[in-house]
């Protein structure tokens, strides 16, 4: 698949490499999420140096890093390096001597760390002595997120408050499936989305299929030898420190446990021994914490935990609660636990795809525009009462945007629109303060609308699946 978007983050690699006094990034990333990509497509862009480690011995780490210095600087690697001191040295002489700065990356840096504990402060000493005379232009770059933040960000850290540069490269935007995978209609770009989320490698994996989702999950994920069937364990293993042991909690939420208590209660802990770990799962990017809209805090009893992840969503909803039935079923009913999942699945990504959308959406509010900008949306919930979609306050707070949002599996007409309509109204309006002094908009988000000559009782904006991709780009 070729190289597509990260153009914001190609043009912070590129204020950084431009600074004329040299310096040190860190980027980090979950694994798959297109990292190495977009520092090979950096380093070439720039004639830079790229470097990967793996978990070998640190002789072995430092003969490979010089086999990569020397493909720039000829018979580097002729030389025995007895430490990592003596071969950044060394880096730094040859590049001062050839006037060149770089950039110089070293990808999976935690794996050198994990063999060599001191490395960090070798790197320190390196950053504000050589490579600094030599105004170079150093990333350091790791899968293991939770390592990488500690290094670039823990005060504790030898290499604390050294980066010019630290960014954690997020997932692709969901607008950017639709043209990656070549898919014409934008509800299968929704659909796709609900599964493969925003990392590259399983988009590349989900190229051949095109549209045929269901062929795609089959080979992919649900078939026993299919390349991604056990990929969260694997992701989960390789984080540093190993956060497998954060597995219960996913099945857990998975199964339909949302509050703390709950999620306790299926795993028989205490609710106290939660929070640690569901913190981490909320850095890493797999949960998502959620409180009504409008209410502020980490706590509260209206507090829900969600999977975040669609890949994760997906395969913890389908995959983990039925691996062995479908390590002995046949493909047919393989497809069979897929089918009975898939369109909750879609309806739950939809909505998600259509809170983010609002603070940008353009073409779709554009006639609301004077009563605009919107901020961040979210749900509204109390008790036992109606639940909102959408909410979202205007900046200004004058006005206040109220959404019903559907999905459905065929072509919207006008009375799928006026019972969406039907519902909104039906709940009147949450519980918000300064409500009262508000003008109340109201939209109604579909995947697809196809007017027809009859008159409609709804006026109201109406967003489809091209106005939220459009803007998710």
């Amino acid at each position: 698949m070729y190289f597509i978007d990260r153009v914001a983050e190609m043009r912070r690699l590129d204020n950084f490499l431009h600074r004329e006094s040299g310096g040190l990034a860190f980027l980090w990333g979950r694994r798959r999420v297109g990292k190495t990509r977009l520092l090979i497509e950096w380093c070439q862009k720039h004639a830079g140096l790229y470097s990967v480690a793996d978990e070998s011995a640190q002789p072995v780490q430092r003969r490979y890093f010089a086999e990569a210095v020397a493909s720039r600087f000829h018979g580097f690697a002729e030389v025995e390096y007895p430490d990592w001191r003596s071969l950044l040295r060394g880096v730094s002489r040859a590049a001062a001597s050839a006037s060149w700065r770089g950039p110089i990356v070293l990808d999976e840096f935690p794996y050198l760390v994990a063999s060599c504990p001191a490395l960090p402060s070798v790197f320190q000493n390196w950053i504000d002595h050589e490579a600094k005379e030599a105004r170079l232009v150093v990333v350091l770059a790791g899968s293991t997120q939770h390592m990488m933040q500690g290094l670039a960000l823990d005060a504790a850290s030898p290499l604390y408050g050294r980066a010019v540069e630290a960014m954690g490269l997020r997932p692709m935007k969901p607008g950017y499936i639709r043209e990656a995978l070549r898919l014409r209609a934008a509800e299968d770009a929704v659909r796709t989305y609900a599964v493969w989320g925003g990392i590259p490698q399983y988009w590349e994996l989900a190229e051949p299929y095109g549209a045929d989702l269901d062929r795609a999950v089959q080979a992919i994920v649900l078939d026993p030898m299919g390349p991604l069937h056990l990929e969260p364990d694997r992701l989960l293993r390789e984080e540093m420190p190993p956060a497998l042991s954060l597995r219960p909690i996913l099945d857990a939420i998975g199964m339909g446990a949302h509050r703390t208590s709950e999620i306790a209660g299926r795993l028989g802990q205490p609710a106290t021994s939660l929070a640690r770990p569901l913190t981490r799962l909320v850095e890493l990017g797999l949960i998502r914490r959620e409180q009504p809209y409008g209410e502020g805090g980490r706590g509260g009893k209206r507090t829900l935990y969600d999977i975040e992840d669609p890949f994760f969503r997906f395969w913890f909803r389908v995959v983990a609660p039925h691996r062995a039935a479908l390590a002995e079923s046949p493909r047919s009913l393989r497809m069979q636990v897929w089918k009975k999942a898939r369109t909750a699945l879609f309806a739950e990504t939809w909505e998600s795809l259509c809170r983010e959308s609002v603070p940008i959406l353009s073409r779709a509010l554009g006639a609301l525009g004077h009563l605009g900008p919107w901020g961040p949306a979210g749900r509204f919930w109390r008790g036992k009462g109606p639940e909102w979609d959408i909410v979202s306050y205007s900046l200004d707070g004058k006005a206040l945007l109220l959404a019903e949002v559907k999905w459905h599996e065929r072509t919207a007409a006008e009375d799928l629109v006026d019972h969406a309509f039907r519902d909104l109204v039906s709940k009147g309006l949450p519980d918000l303060p300064g409500i009262g002094d508000a003008r109340i908009v109201q939209a109604v988000f579909l995947p697809t609308f196809l007017p027809k000559v009859k008159k409609m009782s709804f006026q109201g904006p109406i967003v489809d699946c091209d106005d939220v991709l459009a803007a998710l780009r």
